[in-house]
């Protein structure tokens, strides 16, 4: 039986000493064709070691029904690390942070209007049972005491950041030594007391989360634990953007300097990220650490770390290798070649789907008598489509939306009358209302749940009502908009319409290779090539262009369906060689 441990201030494997050198890489958010190809420049890099979290909305999207294939077989995953010959820490807490959507919880908690999170409260710990009595029996097979890759298991993530409730982390660190779980258990959270005091659980390692600064956190870790090893968890290498703000970047000779001095400490570390990948689809986080701010987080999660978003050794990565060869011998192993790259050029759009027009395609009325949430719908992700009747005459008031979560536009008889968000909260809609009265009609983005802090409880939608002046209004019809089913959609020409449509094209392939989608002249919204959804994009940045992983294409045909919520000043797209993520 193989074994990992700890005695001292050392790691053992097998009895003999190691340092974990480890470079955190999201399976979820790469597509499974390229696993390998990152795996190996992982290796190459000089680690011994690959950590992924693991998101439990994506295993379990709906309650009951589990998903591991593609993107989400996370089984193939790790045993393809251990065919390259590294170790792996899995970190399946039920929550996971990283910038992830929800941090990882299922948005069908949140149908529960009682559901206490990451706490002891029963409802939530019989669900995070029954996600484990699926989950570790998957992984148990891999663990290194069953002669598999995997070491160590996270227990709960950054939890001292949250609370300090010590009877759910000892419910959390039996349940998964109930279900066979038996390498090294640890907790991870900032070098802080407080941090350390709520997250930290006796019998389980501790370590710390940190950028900089590694003889401080140290030695703040040793406080409380003093005899085992120093470990680095999270050595955040680099930084994600929000939309509207500048794109993040980290020299790579601050990043191998902290590094250096990290390991003349005798710690060990794992990157975060080594390479981030996408947030595909509706899957990216937000930031909300105050009760009225929201800050949503790009699709691109390239992180600026070791490898970019498309898989391609960055100065970081060479600066890092060198690094590590100064304290271990970094084998001779030759970087995979790089994976083509290919500009398609211009694809004109030539077909075009009103939203309104096409409700009834794509979705289904509900009659309610006040707006209810995604969750309450039983929707997880996407937009979400309210209508109802004012009746006139009525002067001049204003509009209120209590509370959107997160961007609405609103229409008055099918024209635009605004947007109003969760957070320009001085934004004002007026108008009057005419003796024939007038249809209104409300069109709201999730633009991702909060995935860190206290304001985690994130409804989607209209999360009270909608208000004329001071009367409540009632007597709405609600379409869910999900977007994962458009094969309703009923295509015409191109028409001069702003308001919300769908837009298709066809991109002609000869050889698919991973290329970069631009959209200038569009102004936000919603791109699928093929049926998968690539995730958003919005012209106030900084990202500029997706990144399209070459196995999402096919030779001959693509087609691209762009759902655009303002409407565009040129219907062609650019497919490009190189990524934009702003400046």
């Amino acid at each position: 039986m193989t074994t990992f441990n700890y005695s001292g201030s050392s790691f053992y494997y097998n009895d003999q000493p190691i340092r974990l050198l480890s470079g955190a890489f999201h399976y979820f958010r790469t597509v499974p064709e390229h696993w390998q190809d990152r795996l190996a420049k992982l290796k190459a890099c000089g680690l011994n070691t690959v950590e992924t979290y693991v998101p439990w909305n994506l295993h379990e999207p709906k309650k009951g029904q589990f998903y591991f294939e593609g993107m989400a077989d996370i089984v193939r995953f790790i045993e393809l690390a251990g065919e390259i010959g590294l170790h792996v820490i899995v970190r399946p807490a039920p929550y996971i942070c990283a910038e992830w959507e929800f941090g990882g919880l299922p948005a069908w908690l949140l149908a529960d209007p009682d559901m206490r999170l990451r706490c002891y409260h029963k409802p939530f710990l019989d669900h995070v049972d029954a996600y484990y009595d699926v989950l570790l029996p998957k992984l148990k097979p891999l663990l290194c005491t069953s002669g598999g890759p995997i070491i160590a298991m996270q227990v709960e993530n950054e939890y001292g950041s949250y609370s300090n409730d010590k009877r759910y982390l000892i419910h959390q660190k039996e349940s998964m030594i109930a279900r066979g779980i038996d390498v090294l258990l640890f907790t991870s959270d900032g070098p802080e007391d407080a941090m350390l005091q709520g997250g930290m659980i006796d019998g389980v390692l501790a370590t710390v989360n940190f950028g900089s600064r590694p003889a401080e956190a140290f030695e703040k870790l040793k406080q409380y634990q003093p005899d085992a090893p120093f470990m680095c968890m999270e050595y955040w290498n680099g930084w994600f953007d929000h939309w509207g703000e500048e794109h993040h970047t980290r020299p790579a000779e601050d990043v191998a300097s902290v590094l250096d001095e990290m390991l003349s400490l005798n710690g060990s570390v794992n990157f975060y990220m080594f390479h981030g990948g996408t947030n595909f689809g509706f899957y990216n986080g937000a930031n909300g650490h105050t009760a009225d701010s929201y800050e949503p987080t790009v699709t691109s999660y390239d992180y600026d770390a070791l490898l970019n978003e498309s898989g391609e050794p960055t100065a970081k990565y060479y600066a890092v290798r060198d690094v590590i060869s100064k304290y271990v011998d970094v084998p001779a192993c030759e970087l995979p070649a790089p994976i083509a790259k290919k500009a398609y050029g211009q694809v004109k759009m030539t077909e075009q789907a009103s939203l309104t027009a096409n409700l009834d395609n794509i979705s289904a009325p509900i009659y309610t008598a006040y707006p209810e949430t995604m969750e309450k719908l039983g929707q997880d992700y996407g937009f979400i489509h309210y209508r109802t009747f004012i009746s006139g005459p009525r002067p001049k008031d204003q509009f209120f939306l209590q509370d959107v979560h997160d961007r609405a536009q609103i229409f008055l008889n099918g024209q635009p009358a605004g947007v109003l968000d969760r957070v320009h909260t001085d934004v004002k809609i007026e108008f009057e209302v005419p003796a024939e009265g007038v249809e209104v009609s409300i069109l709201v983005e999730n633009l991702g749940r909060v995935n860190y802090g206290p304001y985690m409880k994130d409804r989607k939608g209209i999360t009270e009502g909608v208000r004329f002046g001071r009367q409540f209004l009632s007597d709405w019809t609600t379409y869910t908009l999900p977007l994962t089913e458009l094969s309703g959609l009923q295509f015409g020409s191109i028409t001069e319409q702003t308001g919300p449509s769908f837009f298709r094209g066809t991109l002609i392939v000869d050889e698919p290779c991973d290329t970069f989608l631009s959209l200038e002249g569009w102004t936000k919204g919603v791109v699928f090539i093929n049926g998968f959804n690539l995730g958003r994009y919005w012209d106030i940045g900084p990202q500029k262009r997706l990144y399209v992983p070459g196995p999402l294409l096919k030779q001959g045909n693509n087609e691209i369906i762009i759902f655009e919520l303002h409407g565009t000043t040129d219907s062609t797209v650019s497919f490009l060689d190189q990524p934009d993520l702003g400046s």
